[in-house]
C-alpha cells in the first residue's frame, strides 16, 4: 500500500543540509542572477543555469538554457541520475524551463542531485562532443533492387485543399482546425487506397523571421502550413494511383504541452475524424468538399498512416484506437470504425508511451542525423512488438544515413518553408561534425533527403496496400537499396512477418563468454555500451523510468580470435521451415573488419556452423545514435547437411575471427521469404486513468488508481510504480483481463486542515505479451484543500541606533504543512538610503556575495534575504546587523520588498520591511 507523505524539497530544505538553522532568518550568496539566489544543493550549489523558486507554498525547479531551445517534437526533461523528474513547461522566452516541486518528485536533497536537462537523448545543459573529428565515408552502396517504387506512376496529379468546422479535444481548452490538403490522381478508375499524413510538433504561427507556439494565432501573425510540408510524397503516390490527404495540427500542437500523453490520443481523434469524413464522403460523393468530389473514390479498407515525429506517435495511437477502442469520455471521436488500417510510416517518431500496435505493418524511418528525437527512440516500434504478438506483422526500421529531423517536411526546411526554417542537428561551423556537419561527406542536401523520403514511403505503401513483395527487401533487412533514394545510404531490419522462433535476450536465454546486459539502466545505456562509449544506440532509448525490466541485449568483447560466446535457450526452439538464420547485430561506429562464426547446436549436442558474419559500424560521432543494428544472414543449408535438428535447437555460438573487437547482438531468428498477411489479434487493452481527490479535512481515506482493462482475452503487461518521493520505480508482471482489477495500486491519505501542497502518485505500465496498452500513465493527484495562512510583518526593532541590528517579525496566521519561506530585497526608499558601509561585511557577503567597495546604497547593491518558515512554525525573525561608525550623519533608512519567486523582481503589493537607523555621536 502507497500512503501518502508530507515531505518536499524546495531551497529551504536544501540550505538546511548546508547548514542553515530552522526557523531564523538566513542569508545566502546572490549567484549572477536574482532570481537564483534561492539555491544549494548537496554540493553547495546547484549546476549553473538551475535554480529553485516559488518558496515552499509553491517550489519550482527553473533551468535557464544560454541559447534559445526552439519547439520540437521530442520533450524537454528534467532528469536526476537518470531518473525522469519531470516534464517542465516552457516559457514564452524559449530559453525558461520550470517544473512544479510540490510534492511531485520532492521528498530528500538526494532527489536534486546529478541534475540533467534532456530532449530526445540529447543533453540540452551541456556541450556534446563530436567523438570522431575526421572525415568519415558513407557506407558502400547495396545492391540495386528490382523494382524501384521511387519512380512517379503513370498518372497527373490534382491538388487542393479542404477546410471543415473545427473540433473540440478532451482536455484542449480551444477548438482544433480540420484542414487538409489533398493531391490524388487524374484518371484512375475505381476506388483507391487512401495515405494520411500527420505532421509532428512543430511552432504554430509566425510573422516575418519569428515563429511562436500560439494557438489560435495572434492578430498579425499566420498559421505555419506544417501540412503542406508532405506535397512532394503526395505527388509520388498519387501518380502511383494512390488518394493521399496530409492534414493540420497546428491546434494540438499549440495546446499539447499539458497533456499527460504529449498529445497522443488528440492526435489519435484527429486522424480517426478526418478518416470519418472520408469514409462518409465515400458512401455519399456530393456531400464532399469539391477537391475530394474530383479526386476517386477512396478506398477505406486500404489506409496507410503517415506521421511525422509526435505524428508518428499519434498515427500509433489512432492504429490502436481502430484496432482496441478507447474508453468512453478521453477520446475525441466517438462513431464506429469503418476504415482498415493496413501499414503505418513513422518518421522519426517519439514514442513517449513505447506503446508500439504489434498486429499493423509499419515501418520507422530513422534520421541518422536528427537532431529532435535524437535518440531515435522510434528503433521501439520495432523492438517493442517482439513477443507482443503472433508476430505476423512486419515491423521494418530504415536507417537513413546523414538525414536530420525536419526536411522530410518542406516545410520545415530553409529555402522551401513559408516560415522560418532551420536544421534542427544544429552544428557548430567552428567545430564540425564529421558525420553530420554541413559538409561532411555523409551529410545529405534537403533535396536528396527528401527524395529518399519519398521513395521508402511509396515502398511501404506498395508493400501494405497493393502488397507487391518485390519491395519488401528494401524494408526487411535484405540488403537492397531503390535507385529513386540515391545518393542516400538507406540500411533496413526488420522483426515478425515470417521470422519464427528464435533467440531473444528478453526471453529469458543464458549467455556464457558474454555479458547479458540491461538495455536501459541508469544513465545513458551504460550498461550495454560502457562508459567510454561514443554516441548512443536507439534499441537502448530509456523510458521515463531510470532502469527498466525486462529489456536486454548480449554484450561481446573479445582480445584475440577463437574467442567463443554462446547463448542457450531454457526450452529448444524450432527453425524448421527456415531458410536462413538472420541476426540483428552492431558493432562500434566508424569500425571495420569484425567477424564473427556463427554456428547452431540441437538438444542431442551435433554442432554446425553456418557461416561467418562480416561486419562495419556505421559512421557515427559522439552526438549521433549510430549503434544501431545491421541485419546478417545466414543459410541454414550448412546445419542440414550436418544433420542438425533444425526443430530442436538449443543454443547458438558466436566466435570472433578477428584479433580483438565489440558486438552487441539484439536477437536472431529464423527467416524465410514473403509477407504474410497481418491479423490483428484480439487482445486486452489496458488503460491507466488520473483522478484527482480533495485531501479532506480529517480521516484516512484509500483510493485506488483507475485503470480499465478492456477488449478480449489475457495477456500479460509490466507495471511499474513510481515513489512520489525519490522518483524510483518498483515493478511487478501482471496478468490483465477484460474487467478485471488485476492492476491495484490503493493510495492512503490522511486528510487535515493545514495547508500543504498538492502530491501526485504515479503508475505506468508497459505491454509484454498478449496485451497492448493506450494511455500508458496516470495515478492519483491529491490536491490539499486547505486555504493558505496569511503572512503578515511586525517590527521588532524597526528603529535603532547604528550598531544595532534591525528585526522584523515574519508572522502566519496559522501552522502549516508547508514551508511557507519568504524572499526580501532592497528597494529605493524616501530620504537617505543605508549604504554598503553601514552594515557588516558578513551579512553584504552572505547575502548576496556584495563587497561594501565602493560605498553604494543598499538598493544598487542587488542585496536580498532568504527567511525560512518551515512546517509547523508560525513566525521567524530577520535580523539586519548594522555598524557603528565615526561619520556623522542624518537617520538613514532601509526598505525591503517581497520577492515575486517567479521573476526574482520586487512584488507589487507584497509585504514590506522598513527600518531607520540613528547616528550614535
Amino acid at each position: 500500500m502507497v500512503r501518502a507523505r508530507r515531505i518536499w524539497v524546495t531551497a529551504a530544505a536544501l540550505l538546511a543540509v548546508a547548514g542553515a538553522s530552522p526557523g531564523a532568518a538566513v542569508a545566502r550568496p546572490q549567484p549572477p542572477s536574482p532570481a537564483d539566489t534561492l539555491a544549494a544543493s548537496v554540493d553547495g550549489a546547484l549546476p549553473p543555469g538551475w535554480r529553485i523558486t516559488g518558496g515552499r507554498s509553491a517550489p519550482e525547479l527553473v533551468w535557464r538554457s544560454d541559447r534559445p531551445v526552439p519547439m520540437g517534437d521530442a520533450r524537454v526533461e528534467f532528469r536526476s541520475d537518470g531518473r525522469l523528474l519531470g516534464v517542465p513547461r516552457p516559457g514564452a522566452d524559449g530559453r525558461t524551463f520550470r517544473l512544479p516541486l510540490d510534492g511531485h518528485r520532492a521528498g530528500e536533497p538526494d532527489v536534486l542531485r546529478g541534475l540533467h536537462v534532456w530532449s530526445g537523448g540529447r543533453r540540452l545543459d551541456a556541450p556534446g562532443g563530436t567523438g570522431a573529428t575526421s572525415a568519415v565515408r558513407p557506407p558502400a552502396p547495396l545492391p540495386a533492387n528490382p523494382v524501384d517504387p521511387g519512380k512517379p506512376g503513370a498518372y497527373r496529379t490534382q491538388t487542393g485543399e479542404y477546410t471543415l468546422k473545427s473540433v473540440k479535444l478532451p482536455d484542449f481548452p480551444v477548438p482544433v482546425e480540420m484542414r487538409a490538403v489533398v493531391v490524388a490522381p487524374v484518371g484512375a478508375s475505381g476506388r483507391r487506397p487512401l495515405a494520411l499524413f500527420l505532421h509532428g510538433r512543430h511552432s504554430t504561427c509566425y510573422q516575418g523571421p519569428n515563429s511562436t507556439g500560439d494557438w489560435p494565432c495572434k492578430a498579425g501573425t499566420q498559421p505555419i502550413p506544417s501540412h503542406r510540408g508532405y506535397l512532394r510524397d503526395q505527388r509520388l503516390l498519387a501518380s502511383q494511383g494512390y488518394v493521399t490527404v496530409s492534414i493540420s495540427a497546428n491546434g494540438i500542437n499549440g495546446q499539447d504541452f499539458a497533456a499527460e500523453d504529449g498529445g497522443a490520443q488528440a492526435r489519435s481523434s484527429l486522424v480517426r475524424l478526418h478518416l470519418a469524413h472520408w469514409a462518409d464522403w465515400a458512401a455519399h460523393p456530393q456531400a464532399a468538399p469539391s477537391v475530394v468530389r474530383r479526386a476517386p473514390r477512396a478506398d477505406l479498407s486500404r489506409v496507410l498512416l503517415v506521421g511525422h515525429s509526435r505524428g508518428g506517435e499519434g498515427v500509433n495511437r489512432a492504429a490502436l484506437d481502430s484496432l482496441y477502442p478507447p474508453p468512453a469520455g478521453r477520446d475525441g471521436y466517438h462513431g464506429p470504425v469503418r476504415w482498415k488500417i493496413r501499414g503505418m510510416v513513422l518518421i522519426g517518431p517519439t514514442v513517449f508511451g513505447q506503446n508500439p500496435v504489434p498486429d499493423v505493418p509499419s515501418m520507422t524511418i530513422l534520421p541518422g542525423c536528427d537532431g529532435d528525437v535524437a535518440d531515435l527512440e522510434g528503433q521501439l516500434y520495432v523492438d517493442g512488438t517482439r513477443a507482443v504478438s503472433d508476430g505476423s506483422a512486419l515491423h521494418s526500421a530504415v536507417y537513413v544515413v546523414g538525414a536530420d529531423h525536419n526536411f522530410f517536411n518542406s516545410e520545415w526546411t530553409p529555402g522551401q518553408a513559408a516560415a522560418p526554417a532551420g536544421d534542427d542537428f544544429g552544428d557548430d561551423p567552428r567545430h564540425p561534425d564529421a558525420v553530420c556537419g554541413k559538409h561532411a561527406a555523409t551529410r545529405l542536401t534537403a533535396d536528396q533527403q527528401h527524395r529518399a523520403g519519398a521513395t521508402y514511403i511509396a515502398a511501404a505503401a506498395r508493400l501494405f496496400l497493393a502488397g507487391d513483395d518485390r519491395v519488401r527487401p528494401l524494408l526487411d533487412g535484405s540488403g537492397r537499396r531503390a535507385p529513386s533514394a540515391d545518393p542516400a545510404r538507406v540500411l533496413s531490419h526488420a522483426v515478425g512477418a515470417r521470422r519464427g522462433a528464435g533467440f531473444l535476450p528478453d526471453g529469458g536465454v543464458s549467455v556464457s563468454g558474454a555479458r547479458l546486459c540491461d538495455a536501459v539502466g541508469a544513465g545513458p545505456a551504460a550498461s550495454c555500451l560502457g562508459q567510454g562509449a561514443k554516441g548512443a544506440s536507439p534499441h537502448f532509448a530509456p523510458w521515463e523510468i531510470g532502469r527498466e525490466s525486462g529489456r536486454h541485449a548480449i554484450a561481446l568483447r573479445w582480445t584475440h580470435a577463437g574467442t567463443p560466446a554462446r547463448v542457450s535457450v531454457r526450452r529448444p526452439v524450432s527453425l524448421s521451415g527456415a531458410k536462413e538464420l538472420a541476426l540483428r547485430l552492431f558493432v562500434p561506429p566508424n569500425s571495420t573488419g569484425t567477424q564473427l562464426d556463427v554456428s547452431l547446436t540441437d538438444a542431442s549436442g551435433r554442432t554446425a556452423t553456418l557461416g561467418r558474419v562480416r561486419a562495419d559500424g556505421l559512421p557515427g560521432t559522439g552526438r549521433t545514435a549510430s549503434y544501431w543494428a545491421r541485419e546478417f544472414r545466414l543459410p541454414l543449408t550448412a546445419a542440414t547437411r550436418a544433420g542438425l535438428a533444425l526443430g530442436s535447437v538449443k543454443s547458438m555460438e558466436l566466435t570472433s575471427r578477428s584479433a580483438s573487437g565489440q558486438a552487441w547482438l539484439m536477437d536472431a531468428w529464423g527467416w524465410r521469404p514473403g509477407t504474410p498477411a497481418a491479423r490483428a489479434a484480439e487482445l486486452p487493452r489496458v488503460d491507466v486513468g488520473r483522478t484527482t481527490v480533495n485531501e479532506g479535512d480529517s480521516g484516512m481515506r484509500t483510493y485506488r488508481v483507475p485503470v480499465r482493462v478492456t477488449g478480449h482475452g489475457s495477456g500479460q503487461v509490466r507495471v511499474y510504480v513510481v515513489d512520489p518521493v525519490t522518483g524510483k520505480a518498483t515493478d511487478r508482471l501482471v496478468t490483465v483481463r477484460p474487467g478485471g482489477h488485476d492492476i491495484d495500486v490503493p493510495v492512503t491519505v490522511k486528510g487535515n486542515t493545514r495547508y500543504g501542497p498538492d502530491m501526485s502518485y504515479d503508475i505506468l505500465v508497459k505491454a509484454v505479451h498478449g496485451a497492448v496498452v493506450g494511455s500508458y500513465r496516470g495515478g492519483i493527484t491529491v490536491h490539499d484543500d486547505d486555504p493558505a495562512p496569511k503572512i503578515t510583518v511586525t517590527p521588532v526593532a524597526g528603529r535603532v541606533t547604528e550598531g544595532q541590528s534591525l528585526k522584523w517579525r515574519l508572522s502566519l496566521s496559522e501552522a502549516v504543512d508547508a514551508d511557507m519561506s519568504q524572499m526580501f530585497t532592497v528597494v529605493p526608499g524616501t530620504g537617505p538610503e543605508l549604504s554598503t558601509k553601514d552594515v557588516s561585511a558578513r551579512w553584504l557577503q552572505e547575502t548576496g556575495g556584495v563587497k561594501a567597495d565602493p560605498e553604494r546604497p543598499l538598493s544598487k547593491a542587488s542585496v536580498y534575504m532568504w527567511v525560512e518558515l518551515p512546517p509547523g512554525r508560525t513566525s521567524a525573525d530577520i535580523t539586519m546587523p548594522t555598524v557603528k561608525d565615526t561619520v556623522r550623519e542624518p537617520a538613514e533608512s532601509v526598505s525591503f520588498q517581497q520577492v515575486d519567486m517567479n521573476t526574482g523582481e520586487p512584488r507589487s503589493g507584497g509585504l514590506v520591511l522598513t527600518g531607520s537607523v540613528r547616528d550614535a555621536s
